[in-house]
């Protein structure tokens, strides 16, 4: 019973001893207090400030603490890292840790002048705590700490980041404001930015009306996803190891006009009405088309011949159409139409359409013949239906910014001509098919050594160089062969999820042709519609309204998703699209009945 008390009179006297020789120190708890966590915002309250993301958010749920988590997708070439520089001290040993949830999920060390570290798991259903240590070399004082997930997999979740250890040098004082900001292009939707080079500073954040939007490593960035026709107040920070600068003087830049117009309803029903031939859906009267389709497409208008330009609307004749209506009274119809809020476009193309702007010529008869038809019947813009062998690349043209190819580039001048010339009421809208767009995830016109169908994604730099003019882009998902989505898995018609996995690439973006060097950019999500076939009997890929509904939850909502890990939410999703208004009477109005019932 007295051996602690010996102990601990034993432990004393040692420790006085210790204590009275010259020179010698004891590491106390104040001292040790002095590691401490180096991670800045590690737990995502403050957004993502401090990290660098490759396709990052935060989220309100699901948290670990606070009221901040970080979210990312990795995609097919993006394991979506998220990662930060911290200042550290030579040969010192820390310890690196943090909350994950999802699958595939790593955190670690680069640059750590020793062993890089890392850990892992491969599943996490709630959140799981992943610890590692480090030690950093002779010469080390800044390390890199990151998290990141696995190629096309889910979503992943990180919360409370921590490097706990001695802390690095400061470098002293944070930089000087930045100077000689300015607003260089402005589209509807983007600015892009520059200002002076700070002595000292290691990185930029940027500023939009008093919020810090993201950071930059030079002195140039583009500010995106923006409401056009809208003015913003600018301003930038220089950041280095010791904090963060004042803000800069501020400059105002107001976006540009879109090609959408203003009194487009939220949600909007787009249909296409058989106005120039007949079919099993029988014919419908445009003054009979029910008052819930907002877009009416004329279907169709044609070319006299593949490569002429020159484009004509044909109305069904009455020896086919024994219903149809007079001139008068069609155009009595769109003016009724168009007193009601909707709008009535004449559709170019279709399946048996097939227009070729091989040259300037067909070009220019294109842009008189379309505005004649528009003239003629006082209709409120265009549809593009360019299917089959309309469009396809040359086999040099392999940068879809920068088209080379005649019937790309005169297509693409024709329309800038047509919208210019009515101005920003003008609607342009495009229904391509899937092949032309989605499948240039994968492929690119012939590809690098040849040998691939000209016209995958021959659709992409007609809609990239008009996205500032485009008023909808509703792709076709039907008639469609199975095509892969981010997550690098093939998806077929017939359900939700093919659905939300080719409208998540419009609204996410996509690397063409595997290049994350050359990504196509997203659209916003006011310009995107779901095209889907009305009925069994309008086009292969129907499907029931109950995965109608399941779509629009998923992309609107994050609701009922199946599968498909999206890549973010879009409430603002403009609506549905269907071949056809006279399919969708022919079964009773399915389509346009649960369109109705989704959004009222």
């Amino acid at each position: 019973m007295d051996r602690p008390r010996r102990t601990r009179s034993l432990l004393a006297v040692l420790t006085a001893t210790v204590l009275a020789l010259p020179g010698l120190t004891v590491l106390s708890s104040a001292a040790r207090a002095a590691d401490g966590d180096l991670a800045r915002n590690g737990g995502f309250e403050s957004g993502l400030d401090g990290w660098s993301c490759s396709a990052g958010t935060t989220v309100g749920s699901p948290v670990h603490s606070g009221n901040a988590a970080l979210r990312a997708t990795p995609a097919g070439s993006d394991n979506a890292q998220c990662a930060q520089t911290v200042t550290v001290q030579p040969n010192s040993t820390y310890t690196l840790s943090g909350y994950v949830r999802g699958s595939y999920v790593y955190l670690g060390a680069s640059g750590t002048g020793t062993t890089d570290v890392s850990t892992w798991t491969p599943t996490a259903a709630d959140w799981q705590k992943l610890t590692t240590t480090l030690t950093t070399g002779a010469a080390t004082t800044k390390v890199t700490i990151y998290t990141h997930g696995w190629y096309g997999t889910g979503a992943y979740y990180a919360d409370d980041i921590s490097l706990v250890g001695p802390g690095g040098a400061s470098t002293g004082q944070p930089p000087a404001a930045p100077t000689g900001l300015t607003a260089g292009a402005v589209t509807s939707s983007s600015v892009t930015l520059s200002w002076s080079a700070v002595t000292g500073a290691t990185s930029y954040a940027v500023y939009r009306d008093g919020a810090k939007v993201q950071t930059a490593s030079g002195t140039s960035a583009t500010v995106s996803g923006l409401s056009p026709s809208t003015a913003y107040s600018f301003q930038v920070t220089a950041v280095n190891d010791a904090g963060e600068s004042a803000k800069s003087a501020a400059v105002t830049a107001t976006t540009g006009s879109t090609g959408g117009t203003p009194d487009l309803p939220a949600h909007a029903l787009v249909g296409y009405l058989h106005a120039s031939f007949a079919n099993g859906s029988g014919y419908t009267r445009l003054a009979d088309v029910p008052a819930s389709w907002d877009v009416i497409d004329l279907a169709f208008g044609e070319p006299t011949s593949a490569t002429s330009g020159d484009i004509r609307f044909t109305r069904c004749p009455v020896t086919e159409c024994p219903n149809v209506e007079s001139d008068a009274e069609f155009k009595a119809a769109i003016k009724a139409k168009q007193a009601a809020g909707k709008k009535v476009l004449i559709s170019i193309g279709g399946q048996n359409g097939q227009v070729q702007l091989t040259t300037t010529a067909a070009r220019d008869a294109f842009v008189s013949s379309v505005s004649n038809i528009i003239d003629t019947y006082g209709l409120d813009g265009l549809d593009i239906d360019f299917e089959g062998h309309s469009l396809s690349l040359n086999a040099d043209d392999t940068d879809f910014k920068h088209p080379t190819t005649p019937v790309i580039v005169n297509l693409i001048s024709a329309l800038k001509t047509l919208k210019a010339k009515y101005g920003s009421r003008f609607v342009l809208t495009m229904a391509p098919e899937t092949f032309f767009v989605q499948m240039g995830y994968q492929y690119y016109g012939t590809g690098k050594w040849g040998g691939q169908d000209p016209r995958c994604g021959a659709y992409l730099p007609v809609i990239h160089a008009l996205r500032d003019d485009l008023t909808l882009l509703h792709v076709q998902d039907y008639n469609s062969g199975p095509i892969m989505g981010l997550d690098n898995q093939y998806h077929s018609m017939g359900g939700a999820d093919f659905h939300i996995a080719m409208t998540d690439m419009l609204l996410t973006g996509f690397p063409v042709a595997g290049d994350p060097a050359n990504v196509f950019p997203p659209l916003r999500p006011d310009q995107v519609a779901i095209g889907m076939p009305a009925s069994t009997n309008a086009g292969n890929g129907y499907v029931a309204p109950a995965e109608v509904v399941k779509t629009l939850d998923c992309l609107t909502r994050e609701a009922n998703c199946g599968s498909y890990p999206t890549h973010g939410t879009w409430p603002a999703l403009r609506g549905l699209m269907t071949w056809s208004i006279n399919w969708d009477r022919y079964s009773n109005g399915e389509f346009q009945k649960t369109f109705d019932g989704y959004f009222g």
